[in-house]
């Protein structure tokens, strides 16, 4: 499922990234000849935010997020492991609140235009939540996998117990 899941982000990342990088091209060059496209920026930038939320969760699945952990590779992996689960939840907490603030923010953003493209802002606003279901899939994930391998000294955030992250591959 996982791989699945990585091939369909990754797919799905590209895709958009392309569309940004069209759109934004055939801005400049028709803006360029004199016959502006004024709804195209606005798209490059509805895509922009749900690619965002995207590479966010396929970071955060991927442990591959910026961290500063100079004090807690002091602690033992048993305490590690501990504190990153109950910061996994502090993060779970935080993106239900956002999930039900979004979806708020939505309802209350239908009747309201994105710029000049026509299309309502809510397909802006809906990103929050849709955002916050994958990030929280992707902490869950990442959760379940550290509880499964703790032996093995897995975590949820952090890639190993010795693991700088940084150009390792």
């Amino acid at each position: 499922m996982t791989a699945h899941l990585a091939r369909l982000e990754f797919v799905l990342g590209t895709a958009l990234m392309s569309a940004i990088v069209f759109l934004v091209f055939i801005a400049a060059v028709m803006r360029f000849a004199g016959h502006p496209i004024i709804w195209s920026v606005d798209m490059a930038q509805l895509l922009f935010i749900w690619l965002c939320f995207l590479g966010a969760a396929k970071a955060l699945r991927a442990k591959a997020h910026l961290g500063v952990d100079l004090f807690v590779r002091l602690l033992p992996q048993k305490n590690r492991l501990t504190l990153e689960l109950l910061l996994a939840l502090v993060c779970l907490v935080f993106l239900t609140f956002l999930f039900f603030e979004g979806i708020d923010l939505t309802l209350l953003n239908r009747e309201r235009l994105f710029g000049d493209s026509g299309l309502s802002y809510a397909y802006v606003t809906i990103a929050v939540p849709a955002g916050s279901v994958m990030l929280a899939l992707a902490i869950l994930n990442n959760m379940f996998a550290a509880w499964k391998k703790r032996e093995q000294g897995m975590l949820v955030f952090s890639r190993s117990n010795g693991s700088t992250g940084g150009g390792e591959r």
